[in-house]
């Protein structure tokens, strides 16, 4: 780790809360409301959830699946998120999240017309919105852990 746990202190509760108070509290909430109000479906959440987690390293993200209701994707889900080009078990939406995903992290300048064209065919602008600001949490907090070495310890706060 990056930052200094004392031996008696949670290193999540620490460095979220702890050391920034005023800001720590207010992004887990963001965090956590990524997750409490999705409107979007399991697989294309996932898709881009680790498609992030991926590119960022996050050693949580990666091993995290989102469970609704008892439902998750399958196993081998992660290893399909990799070849999302080419993969035939994701429909449009799905590969168009993961696609997303991986341009908003890696090229959000290469974000063109053609592909405002086709995430326009297939989500709403409310969709667009909402997965455009979970990317953004994925980005930043999965980064944020990865980079100071915290992601190994992380777990999602209790409500």
């Amino acid at each position: 780790m990056v930052i200094d746990i004392p031996e008696d202190k949670d290193p999540i509760g620490h460095v979220w809360g702890d050391l920034v108070p005023g800001i720590g509290p207010a992004a887990s909430q963001f965090s956590l409301a990524v997750y409490e109000h999705t409107t979007l479906g399991l697989r294309e959440f996932e898709a881009a959830r680790l498609r992030v987690a991926q590119i960022n390293g996050c050693v949580f993200c990666l091993d995290w699946r989102t469970d609704r209701d008892g439902e998750k994707v399958e196993d081998d889900f992660p290893a399909a998120v990799e070849e999302w080009r080419t993969t035939r078990a994701f429909d449009e939406r799905t590969r168009l999240a993961a696609e997303y995903a991986e341009r908003y992290a890696l090229d959000h300048h290469g974000l063109d017309e053609s592909f405002w064209t086709r995430m326009k065919a297939a989500y709403s602008d409310r969709e667009i919105v909402e997965l455009s600001m979970c990317l953004g949490s994925w980005l930043a907090f999965g980064r944020l852990n990865h980079v100071l070495g915290i992601d190994s310890v992380c777990v999602l706060p209790s409500h």
